[in-house]
């Protein structure tokens, strides 16, 4: 090849390779986080980002798809999980960082009705929620793997409704999944958290189930094992303080 040719190509590669690779140097740690949290984890990457840090990439899904994804290598740095039960089984096998696992937030388990609907009820033992279904189904997130359908199965069985509807169920992927169905009309109820229908417009909280039937909904964030950005540990600690506490308030969540 003409030496002139030579340098066009190499000037070629430079100018296609060099930002790419630049680009790539500065994509922030990824973080494996659970469907719940969409709207808070966001404005938290945003929050680190405009403090000059690349942006973290975020993937949510529901905690059990994400700790079998990190179970599988997921080459992430950071997993939030909507329950402690999850963050315990990638903890079991040694997948987390030592001494990095800490609280992130809590949140609160409600029975949500489309926006139009005019349905009421109180939530309270033997509850007579299989009759307002009546032929509908009741919408919430895999109870047999998913946090919030677990919760939601766990608070049912307490208040005696649960054999009424389990036959019922519409279980979704995730709560999101979940809260899509009562959303577009598909089912008239459904459980969710609290966080999930503050960020619908197009849902209305019917009641709020009563803390004592269920485990308490506590979101525990940890280092994988696997990490290997260097903003990964800033970032965690970013998202437990006062500061990144402070965002999830405002996203409705509660105290660590």
């Amino acid at each position: 090849m003409p030496p002139v040719l030579r340098r066009a190509f190499f000037a070629f590669l430079f100018a296609f390779s060099g930002p790419t690779s630049a680009l790539a140097q500065q994509k922030g740690p990824l973080v494996l986080a659970a469907a719940s949290l969409q709207e808070a984890m966001t404005d938290a990457a945003n929050a680190w980002a405009r403090k000059g840090h690349p942006r973290p990439v975020l993937s949510f899904a529901a905690s059990s798809a994400l700790a079998r994804q990190a179970e599988a290598g997921a080459r992430a740095d950071l997993f939030a999980s909507a329950d402690e039960q999850w963050m315990d089984y990638l903890q079991g096998k040694s997948l987390l960082k030592p001494g990095t696992r800490a609280r992130l937030t809590e949140n609160r388990l409600v029975l949500v009705a489309p926006a139009q609907s005019r349905v009421n009820l109180q939530i309270t033992r033997n509850f007579p929620l299989a009759k307002s279904l009546g032929s509908g189904r009741l919408a919430m997130a895999d109870p047999a793997a998913v946090p919030a359908g677990r919760y939601g199965r766990e608070a049912l069985t307490k208040l005696g409704v649960w054999t009424s509807v389990a036959g019922k169920v519409a279980a979704a992927e995730n709560v999101r999944a979940a809260l899509a169905l009562v959303e577009r009309g598909a089912a008239p109820f459904g459980i969710v958290y609290a966080t999930d229908a503050m960020a619908s417009r197009r849902v209305r909280v019917v009641g709020t189930f009563p803390a004592a039937s269920h485990q308490p909904i506590t979101y525990p964030v940890a280092r994988l094992a696997t990490s290997r950005h260097r903003d990964a540990e800033a970032f965690r600690r970013f998202l437990i303080s006062r500061e990144g506490h402070a965002i999830f308030l405002k996203r409705g969540f509660g105290r660590r």
